[in-house]
């Protein structure tokens, strides 16, 4: 018989104070060695009978949303590893500038050999249950690669199953999401993803499984494929690390999962996945809005860089309404192997002295910029590459230079660039680094994490760190051409799935550089309104990626749009965004709406270099209902219609590669 010690849900560890305790989240015992996590949403009933952790069903408030398992378990091979003892802690987690509150639910399972745990994470606004996996041990039972993060069967044979991949190493990807719906047959087939949806066409039981993890092809000891799917279930595949990875005395991280039952429409079961992501991820608009600028995108990269030319770039923000200058490569004194200089060589090592701010460069010392940026209102950010040699080995000393900046300078911002991750050892020690700055400056760091080359975490990983990510490089020149329809195509397709607000998207400076593209190329950057090109923007971050004291005076017109929109950026990203419309390829009508509560939100519309001054978007407004539209910001009119399959959107728009931001609200 396995030995199980329960320990009560209102039981605190001892860091934290009852004041932090959210009665609506619960860890409670049952009969027979079952037992249930919950919040006033939903609640997930477990056993672990002989020692196997199994999901008996799921239970939400809303009764048609049960889910029941015939089998489905939870980090299991297929000979079960025999632990001897199991025991639970829980944590309710108070919020912070990185993390939103929830309760933590540990269940540690030791053995002789390998112990393992298992981090339940259940938060107040979602229906999805996050497990977190660590193993322990001298040496692991075969190949990790046999665990099955997730397993289910089922005795119906009618499921249709939708995976989901994404791209990172956006230099060498310019297609970021690919989609896969098959129906489940008797021969399993095997396929890439990081989310799954699975629905049963019988009974429409629905449910979504994530595994936060990098995209599947920069996985570490990736099997080949991540979901194994068949007519009776399915499995989910790929621990993130091998035998060699692991301690007798230290945990191992393997990837998580996250999963829970959704309704079958595919806006029931979008909300649900972006209630679960904005859950696990703290939004502070104090903290996450920003319109930054960095200059490298004119691909002059360091060669200006200096305290008088950071100057006229602040001055630039000023007139832009830009609200964030990030330096990049070039400010600190060692000089990378991407410098204009012919003496800069660095990149994987670093020392100390390479950190500080380059002598020559900034004569009066680095404080004179940072004040000058204050008393225009303009936050200062930097660029920073860890160390990367031998998986990471400097991380305390990489991280003790960006906590002595933020202290010095109160730099809060840093770009987060050069990561590589070979090895566990890397990710791990990566780990350390971010948490060793979050917790020295108390969390006053945000990092813009490069997703443009390499192994790095791509869009479901490495989240609790907090951040957003530098999603792209293009330019005017060189190889990775710019064109506004491919960028906001890339934001369109990864904000079905991604958040699109934790996404940087650039612009860039459209007279540069015109003989790159040619006379007869209609949509190169020249032939794009400058302002529209901001517009493809909005629903991200924008980037400002250019030298913004190298822009044409007629450039700085869209300073009030910029500002005007500053005004709304934080209201518009706190609703679930949704992509609408056609998928953008420079001819569509195409869009974003960003849903507040079922009765308000936002509707984004473009009409792209197009012949059609009318176009039609099929939205996720409710149906049976009728709206008001007041435009925010732009051209044109709206007007809801009921269509066949739902309300639809009329937008008029006179002119091609044109925008508006509208507010919509039900009309009592």
């Amino acid at each position: 018989m396995v030995k199980i010690l329960f320990i009560s849900a209102v039981c605190i560890a001892c860091s934290f104070t009852s004041a932090f305790a959210d009665p609506s989240l619960y860890f409670r015992e049952g009969a027979d060695e079952t037992f249930t996590i919950g919040n006033a949403k939903t609640s997930f009933h477990f056993s672990l009978k002989k020692g196997v952790l199994s999901l008996l069903h799921e239970e939400t408030a809303e009764k048609e949303r049960r889910l029941a398992f015939k089998k489905a378990h939870l980090f299991t091979k297929s000979k079960p590893v025999r632990y001897r003892s199991n025991h639970f802690e829980t944590q309710h987690i108070p919020a912070d500038r990185v993390t939103n509150s929830h309760l933590r639910v540990t269940l540690t399972s030791e053995g002789p050999k390998l112990s393992r745990q298992i981090v339940f994470r259940i938060y107040p606004k979602s229906t999805m249950l996050g497990c977190d996996v660590y193993y322990r041990g001298k040496r692991f039972p075969g190949n990790p690669n046999d665990i099955a993060l997730f397993s289910m069967k089922t005795a119906e044979r009618h499921w249709s199953y939708k995976a989901v991949e994404f791209f990172d190493r956006t230099d060498e990807n310019n297609n970021l999401v690919r989609e896969y719906e098959i129906i489940g047959y008797e021969k399993q087939q095997q396929l890439n993803g990081s989310l799954l949806f699975a629905k049963n066409l019988i009974t429409n039981a629905s449910f979504i499984l994530l595994k936060e993890a990098p995209s599947s092809f920069s996985q570490l000891n990736h099997p080949g494929y991540d979901f194994k799917l068949s007519k009776s279930g399915l499995s989910l595949h790929g621990s993130g690390f091998n035998a060699s990875d692991l301690s007798a005395d230290e945990w191992t991280k393997g990837y998580s999962i996250a999963l829970g039952s959704c309704g079958p429409k595919e806006v029931d079961q979008l909300s649900v996945l972006r209630d679960y992501q904005q859950s696990i991820r703290a939004y502070r608009p104090e903290w996450d809005e920003m319109i930054m600028m960095n200059t490298w995108g004119d691909r002059n990269r360091d060669a200006n860089i200096g305290e008088e030319f950071v100057k006229r770039e602040v001055d630039a923000c000023k007139r832009l309404g830009i609200t964030h200058f990030q330096i990049d490569d070039g400010w600190q004194q060692g000089l990378s192997k991407n410098s204009a200089a012919k003496s800069g060589s660095k990149w994987d090592q670093w020392d100390l002295k390479d950190w500080e701010p380059h002598r020559d460069r900034f004569p009066n010392g680095f404080q004179t910029v940072v004040d000058y940026a204050k008393e225009q209102g303009v936050t200062l950010g930097l660029w920073f590459a860890p160390s990367n040699a031998n998986s990471f080995a400097d991380w305390e000393r990489d991280a003790k230079v960006i906590i002595n900046l933020n202290k010095k300078y109160g730099i809060r911002y840093f770009k987060i660039d050069g990561i590589r991750l070979p090895n566990k050892l890397a990710e791990e020690n990566l780990r350390k680094m971010y948490s060793l700055i979050l917790k020295e400056t108390q969390h006053g760091v945000f990092f813009n994490v490069d997703a443009t080359a390499h192994r790095r975490g791509g869009y479901h990983f490495l989240y609790e760190y907090g951040g957003n990510i530098f999603l792209e490089n293009r330019y005017t020149t060189w190889s990775k051409y710019y064109y506004p329809y491919q960028s906001l195509r890339n934001l369109w397709m990864l904000s079905k799935y991604v958040p699109a607000e934790r996404f940087q998207i650039e612009f860039l400076n459209k007279w540069k550089n015109l003989k790159s593209y040619g006379k007869t190329d209609l949509f190169a950057p020249i032939n794009v309104p400058f302002e529209y090109m901001f517009a493809t923007t909005m629903m991200a971050q924008p980037l400002a990626w250019f030298e913004g004291s190298a822009l044409p005076e007629e450039a700085f017109a869209i300073g009030q749009t910029i500002k005007d929109y500053a005004s709304v950026q934080a209201k518009v990203h706190q609703g679930k965004i949704f992509p609408i419309g056609k998928e953008p390829n420079g001819r569509s009508w195409t869009g974003f709406q960003s849903i507040l509560s079922p009765d308000e939100g936002y509707l984004m519309i473009y009409r792209e270099l197009n012949d059609t001054s009318t176009g039609f978007l099929k939205t996720y407004l409710p149906s049976g209902n009728q709206y008001t539209f007041k435009r925010v910001l732009g051209q044109g009119t709206l007007k809801h219609l009921e269509g066949v399959d739902g309300p639809l959107i009329q937008a008029s728009f006179d002119k091609p590669q044109s925008y508006g931001l509208f507010h919509y609200r039900k009309t009592p």
